[in-house]
């Protein structure tokens, strides 16, 4: 089959699906992917199976803009590539390529399968521009083979307004792949324990909060370390970078800024911190579950399911300082065997509900039941 996969962001399609894409090499489908341009796009060009690789189309428009205009230039330019490109199945991944891919796709009568990764801000915040977009998500979706969600409230919130009611299914997320993120040697804590959060720098991720949780607990405990992994939303680094700037400077907080190997940081790291306001699935805490890290993570739907409360990590309340400071007292309160016997419970975790294969073999299903619809129709 011909295979077109529509996305925003080359990076999270190499972390997080190249095991899917090189699994539809594998089965002999011939892969393109539609991305905006960036430095990343390099790895994907360089993924290869049975001599086949995988063709880029660069694709550029805004990952977070709401400029009508040129969201229109998006869904022209989806039309224009379907029509070019001549695919048996489309796969949408994140909110513009699922509106824009969907409609275009519908249109045209291609067969599509839509992954929500998240609802996002604008309609997790509510108002008329909530309305809006949850409506085109109802025309977009209508005629989906299958609508992915990664975690149950989206799923009911999204049913309750009609979306995707009856073609949709649950995933465990993107999954991890649990050989690239083998379980680590919970490090000695002899020179302090460290506190590790992996978000992007931006409001909703939690950022505030905590920058915020390490002044307290620096100025509390002499124990206590804290680092930050992530990359700036262009939109936020004129806020948040003299802050981070000054933590450093006072040796509160270490940011590292983004980096290629997460794990060899998360494996030199004995609690990772996720204060997310929304999820899909977080890949951050899947990550730190399978290589042994206990968790402190928001109490929302994409966060607690990938944890055991009181046994692998503990959730506290989304948008509170106070309640994540709490949280790492609380940890901090426990034992170091304790702390790296919650990291265990958190691999096992994972090993038995989010291994990537079970997400790779639910599009294999998918795509093998579209295969067989469109036999019979030659038939």
């Amino acid at each position: 089959m011909r295979i077109l996969l529509l996305t925003n962001y080359a990076n999270g399609l190499w972390l997080f699906r190249k095991e899917l894409l090189l699994a539809f090499m594998e089965d002999g489908h011939e892969v393109s992917v539609s991305l905006p341009p960036d430095e990343n796009a390099d790895k994907l060009r360089a993924l290869s199976c049975q001599n086949k690789k995988i063709n880029l189309i660069e694709t550029p428009f805004e990952r977070r803009g709401s400029n009508p205009v040129k969201d229109l230039g998006l869904f022209m330019t989806y039309l224009r590539l379907l029509k070019q490109e001549r695919p048996d199945v489309v796969l949408t991944y994140t909110i513009k390529p699922n509106l824009y891919g969907g409609l275009a796709c519908r249109l045209k009568r291609i067969p599509y399968l839509c992954n929500i990764t998240g609802l996002g801000t604008a309609i997790e915040d509510g108002g008329v521009l909530s309305r809006l977009l949850l409506r085109f998500y109802k025309i977009s979706m209508k005629k989906a083979r299958c609508v992915f969600f990664q975690n149950l409230k989206n799923k009911e919130f999204m049913v309750q307004h009609g979306i995707a009611a009856h073609n949709h299914k649950m995933l465990p997320g993107s999954g991890v792949n649990l050989k690239e993120h083998p379980l680590e040697e919970y490090p000695s804590e002899e020179k302090g324990i460290v506190f590790l959060a992996v978000i992007r720098i931006m409001k909703d991720k939690g950022v505030a909060e905590y920058l915020e949780a390490a002044r307290i607990m620096r100025d509390r405990y002499e124990n206590v370390r804290f680092k930050l992994v992530g990359e700036y939303e262009e939109e936020t680094r004129e806020y948040y970078e003299p802050q981070l700037k000054e933590l450093t400077q006072k040796d509160i907080l270490q940011y590292l800024g983004h980096i290629e190997d997460v794990g060899a940081v998360m494996a030199q790291s004995h609690v990772i911190v996720h204060p997310s306001y929304h999820e899909g699935l977080s890949n951050v805490l899947l990550e730190a579950a399978a290589c042994g890290r206990p968790v402190l993570a928001s109490n929302v739907s994409g966060c607690v399911e990938t944890f055991i409360e009181g046994e692998s990590g503990f959730a506290f309340a989304a948008k509170s300082t106070d309640a994540l400071v709490a949280a790492m007292e609380k940890i901090l309160a426990m034992s170091h065997e304790e702390r790296r016997d919650m990291g265990i419970s958190g691999r096992a975790w994972v090993e038995k509900r989010f291994d990537r294969a079970i997400v790779i073999q639910t599009y294999r299903e998918q795509l093998l039941s579209l295969s067989r619809v469109k036999n019979d129709a030659r038939g």
